[in-house]
């Protein structure tokens, strides 16, 4: 701690870092030309980087280098109960390996603040047409789940540090925008910029509020936990000016698709973005929100709004203390992290974007950043004119009609728009056509308490858009079981049946199995197709139905005005409904008194939670990076869904016949993220995907789609588990080789633990995702990038091959790939090492994260 610049901070009884003479010091007035993201960094080397090596830390700021790593010290961890249990699971299996060698395993607790939110194991098993759907799907949440509660409800005694939100509460990113977030901290008489890691791709939901906040792997959560550095290089950091406003009619979701569309077409993959300007200010907190959470869409890490009136504006109305309130704009303003203050910002790199073009939109199919404009449907060949034939689906039919996920239920006002499209639909006597699937699942309870002060529940609730949870459903494919009628009609028929949610993902097979595609859209628009019921449909020009003295109703008739639905919103959204929410919420978050038993007691039966096997067989033993066989080759844009898909289990997937055989009934098979606390269950997810295009898979001359793979040199095509299941066997090491952007998409670990389990050593690919990057080194795979201009054709690879690293691995070191043909020939690749900082190499010498803590505590136990 650098004492020499610990001031008063006025109007306080706080201190705080003097962040601005620190860097003036080094180069005067190079503080007012910092971006907001390198002035919270600054803060944070200012307040714990060690003194010695502070300057050339700050210099990596100022001067704009990027050759030296700094350390980042995030002041909290948060979980949702997916990756927040596997990380924690793997905690344990950590104390039992200290144990086994002799340490104290209650020394192994979170340094840092962890907060776990149980909110992605619930399942719309019934639908918001059934007035009991909240309390049905939650008995079924806890009876499927009873195992990882189990172990959930123990890590909150047995480990310092961690606080557990219990299930049916909310989704943890608006719970942080909402409540958690202080935006700045007061912790022993220190005030400090709050940032954190969340173990979600959508972390970046609260970087809104101003706040660093990014999504990692449970790999590298755990890492931050332990209270090591998160080690990094200066990021990209792009200014974004918006300018103008969004036309009438034009929601925040029509934005941030419109945006990730254009942020796509930009790269600014890695990057840290900026909003700001005339455009910025005038957007509120939700609308932000709703842009910052999208992030992972851009490609981009964080994407950052600054602290102003709209964020003092959001905190009184979400109930927020005054005493914090007023701390936040102090403390802002005297740090530089006011808006007014970032205008002499300076960035390498501007992008503008004019709201006023936005036209209302949709995204899809099959990925977040493909923007559809509605008025585009039909000339894309995705809508048009059908037959309704009585007693049937239409083709394209709307089988899921989601308003999903934080992305937009934490802005009240596209939720009070739906609400008030469905009024108006209600008025006209029009009603959901009766094969639609239809689900409201709030990210807050706040929802439902502004949603009754509206009087706009009753309306969506007669539409099928009852509250069916407070958690992550439809977006993280936790859609539920359809109706078997309707299953069946889909099957027989060969139907293209589709899923329209306003959620943030629509990846091929995610939503739903029989869903073939879905698209992202904005609440109102949601409850629109739910009416239409079909995707084949112009929203903006055709009929949606006839009122009752049989008059057409068009989308224009329904849709809500501006003005409106900001009365609404006014009147009815109250700091009142938050506090009544949060207060008793949080009051029952804290650990208990109770002692317990430093090593869980593992179930031998649970197909949900089993001690890890990261310091046993394989994983043990040394990787030889020798005579690699290929167990893919990839195309481009292979994502987390294709490597460890997160949906439900069927019967007939590896997964399902293992379940099966453990005894678990169909109905209660739960979906493949459930089970990660299972290594048994969860390797069999491995690139279990049906979507799947593994080029080593053909058959009579064409590749074919699935989850499929070829045992080599037997040439033997099969289903991916059976030939991981041979390689295993046969102690045979692995390499996969891909496309570009390989691994985007969720932060998910078993995307690199199930690879890694079935003896894969390194990945080649022509880039890769920041997330799963990580995550494949704290697994101890070796992350290789091709160099520009070539790839996997460029060298005619096959999958016959088998392949060896050659080199000396050193942070971003050219290393030789080397590629002996079945006809002996040998070829020799250069290829960029993807250990990008000395602390990655290190992560993966040791073999993983777990295992380089391991070796560290139990040496400095010795020492000690």
């Amino acid at each position: 701690m650098n004492t020499a610049y610990r001031k008063r901070l006025p109007g306080t009884q706080l201190d705080y870092f003097d962040t601005r003479a620190a860097v003036d010091a080094i180069q005067p007035g190079a503080y007012a030309k910092l971006p907001y993201t390198s002035r919270v960094h600054a803060e944070n080397l200012v307040r714990r980087c060690d003194p010695a090596t502070l300057t050339a830390s700050l210099k990596q700021l100022t001067e704009r280098k990027r050759d030296l790593d700094f350390p980042w010290f995030p002041a909290r961890v948060v979980c949702h109960d997916i990756l927040g249990q596997t990380a924690l699971v793997d905690l344990a299996g950590l104390r039992d390996a200290i144990a086994d060698k002799g340490g104290d395993p209650s020394q192994i607790n979170p340094v840092v603040p962890t907060q776990l939110i149980v909110d992605h194991s619930l399942a719309v098993e019934y639908g918001g047409y059934d007035k009991d759907a909240f309390a049905k799907n939650r008995a079924v949440e806890d009876r499927r789940n009873d195992d990882r509660f189990h172990f959930i409800n123990w890590t909150k005694l047995a480990f310092q540090n961690v606080d557990v939100i219990p299930p049916g509460n909310g989704i943890m990113h608006q719970i942080n925008l909402e409540r958690m977030s202080p935006v700045i901290h007061a912790v022993d008489g220190v005030a400090f910029p709050d940032t954190l890691v969340g173990t979600d791709s959508h972390t970046p939901h609260v970087d809104a509020l101003g706040v660093i906040a990014i999504g990692v792997g449970g790999l590298e959560a755990e890492s931050v936990m332990l209270g090591r550095a998160s080690w990094m290089r200066l990021p990209d950091i792009v200014g974004v000016e918006l300018t103008g406003k969004p036309a009438p009619g034009i929601t925040a979701t029509d934005v941030v698709l419109a945006l990730t569309e254009y942020l796509r077409k930009e790269k600014v993959v890695g990057a840290y973005i900026e909003f700001f300007g005339e455009g910025a200010s005038a957007l509120t907190l939700g609308d932000r929100a709703t842009i910052s959470n999208m992030t992972p869409e851009f490609g981009a890490t964080a994407a950052m709004f600054f602290i102003d009136q709209q964020t003092i504006d959001y905190l009184k109305l979400t109930g927020r203390t005054d005493e914090q309130v007023k701390l936040v704009e102090i403390y802002a303003k005297e740090a530089g992290l006011w808006a007014d203050s970032l205008k002499t910002a300076e960035y390498e790199r501007t992008l503008k974007f004019d709201l006023s073009s936005v036209v209302r939109n949709m995204a899809g199919p099959s990925n977040p950043h493909k923007r559809l404009p509605v008025t585009e449907l039909a000339k894309r060949g995705i809508a048009g004119k059908w037959e309704e034939v009585p007693g049937q689906m239409p083709d394209g039919a709307v089988i899921i009609a989601a308003i999903t996920s934080c992305t937009n239920t934490s802005n009240p006002r596209n939720v009070i728009a739906a609400g008030l499209l469905a009024r108006n639909a209600n008025a006209r006597g029009l009603t959901r056509k009766p094969w639609v699937k239809s689900s409201l699942a709030p990210g807050s309870k706040a929802v439902q308490l502004y949603l009754e002060e509206a009087q706009l529940l009753p309306d969506l609730e007669s539409l099928g858009f009852g509250i069916v949870a407070f958690a992550c459903t439809t977006c993280n494919g936790m859609s539920g079981a359809l109706d078997p009628k309707i299953q069946q009609e889909i099957i027989d028929r060969d139907l293209y049946a589709t899923a329209v949610l306003s959620g943030n993902r629509n990846f091929d097979g995610r939503i739903h199995p029989y869903a073939k595609q879905a698209f992202l859209a904005s609440p109102p628009l949601v409850v629109a197709y739910a009416i239409a019921g079909t995707i084949r449909f112009d929203i903006e020009k055709d009929v949606l139905g006839h009122d009752k003295s049989g008059k057409p109703v068009y989308l224009k008739d329904l849709w809500p005005s501006d003005a409106e639905i900001d009365a609404i919103v006014a009147k009815s959204v109250k700091p009142e409904h938050f506090r009544a929410v949060y207060e008793p919420m949080f009051k029952a978050s804290g650990a208990s008194a109770v002692k317990i038993s430093p090593l869980y007691n593992w179930r031998p039966q649970s197909t949900y939670i089993r001690r890890p096997p990261y310091w046993e067989g394989a994983l043990a033993g040394e990787r030889t990076l020798k005579g690699m066989r290929p167990l893919a080759v990839l195309p481009d844009n292979i994502t987390t869904d294709h490597l460890s898909p997160s949906n439900a289990i069927l019967l007939d997937s590896a997964a399902g016949e293992y379940l099966a055989k453990m005894g678990l009934p169909e109905e209660d098979f739960n979906s493949y993220a459930t089970h990660r606390g299972d290594h048994l269950t969860a390797q069999r997810a491995t690139f279990a995907n049906p979507q799947l295009v593994n080029e080593m898979a053909v058959v009579d001359g064409q590749v074919k789609k699935g989850s499929l793979a070829r045992i080599e040199p037997e040439g033997k095509v099969t289903r991916m588990w059976e030939a991981i299941e041979t390689y295993m066997e046969r102690k045979q090491p692995l390499i996969i080789i891909a496309g570009a952007d390989y691994g985007q998409g969720s932060s998910r670990d078993w995307a690199a633990k199930g690879v890694r389990l079935a003896g894969v050593e390194a990945i080649v690919a022509e880039g890769f995702e920041r997330i799963h990057r990580t995550n494949l080194i704290g697994m101890g795979v070796l992350p290789l990038e091709f160099k520009p201009g070539v790839n996997r054709k460029t060298f005619n690879i096959d999958g016959t091959e088998t392949y060896d690293v050659v080199g000396e691995r050193k942070p971003r070191a050219d290393l030789t790939l080397v590629i002996h043909r079945r006809n002996g020939e040998r070829v020799e690749v250069p290829v960029t090492c993807r250990l990008d900082t000395a602390e990655e190499v290190s992560i993966y010498e040791a073999g993983g994260v777990l295992q380089r803590f391991a070796q560290d505590f139990l040496e400095s136990s010795k020492v000690a």
